[in-house]
């Protein structure tokens, strides 16, 4: 099994110099949030409540809405289907008012690129991204603390290959853009030829 340790102490985590992964402004992101159920949110909205399930949630336990908050993207919309639907490998167009968007950075974002040395460097794996949860939420309260002039983590999404995904921290709320590229609810009728072909390379069920 790949070595995915506990975080070393911030102040020794901080000593391990960053891979940095800049997306410059322009860059664009897809991201699928829910307007509906028991935690409805908006497209730019950065989730204050944490930590939950989310694998880089970097909030402090116990889960409680908190000065610290995280927006997860990817760079395609598939990406972001596979992600959010992985636990029931059924999307579900209905269930929640699933919503897919997409937007352009209104200025660069800086990253720890967990896509290449940096995860071994520091003592840990690519388990990072496939690993506990948990634990991968405590590595990303530690990097957090480490590395105060990062805005997220760029990752391999462990669910669609090795096509790449974000999670921003609060620090990057002012680079969202004050209106998305694109917005459309999943039961909107056009986007069904695209969920019927991406259900089908996933292996996903559709309703």
């Amino acid at each position: 099994m790949p070595k995915f340790p506990e975080p070393p102490a911030v102040d020794v985590l901080a000593g391990i110099p960053a891979d940095v992964r800049i997306l410059p402004a322009g860059s664009v992101l897809w991201r699928l949030y829910f307007r509906g159920g028991n935690h409805p949110t908006l497209w730019d909205s950065f989730r204050a409540h944490g930590p939950v399930r989310g694998r880089f949630d970097h909030q402090l336990p116990p889960a409680h809405a908190q000065p610290r908050k995280i927006l997860y993207a990817a760079e395609h919309g598939p990406t972001c289907l596979a992600e959010v639907f992985q636990d029931t490998r059924l999307i579900d167009r209905e269930a929640r008012e699933p919503w897919l968007v997409a937007f352009e950075l209104r200025s660069e974002v800086a990253l720890l690129d967990l896509t290449g040395a940096w995860p071994t460097r520091a003592g840990a794996s690519m388990a990072i991204g496939t690993g506990p949860r948990p634990r991968a939420q405590r590595w990303s309260r530690a990097i957090y603390e480490a590395y105060p002039d990062l805005d997220g983590l760029f990752y391999l999404s462990s669910m669609h290959g090795s096509h790449h995904a974000a999670a921003l921290y609060e620090r990057a709320a002012g680079r969202m853009p004050s209106r998305p590229l694109f917005h459309r609810p999943l039961i909107d009728p056009a986007l069904l030829p695209v969920l019927k072909q991406v259900a089908l390379e996933l292996g996903y069920g559709l309703v």
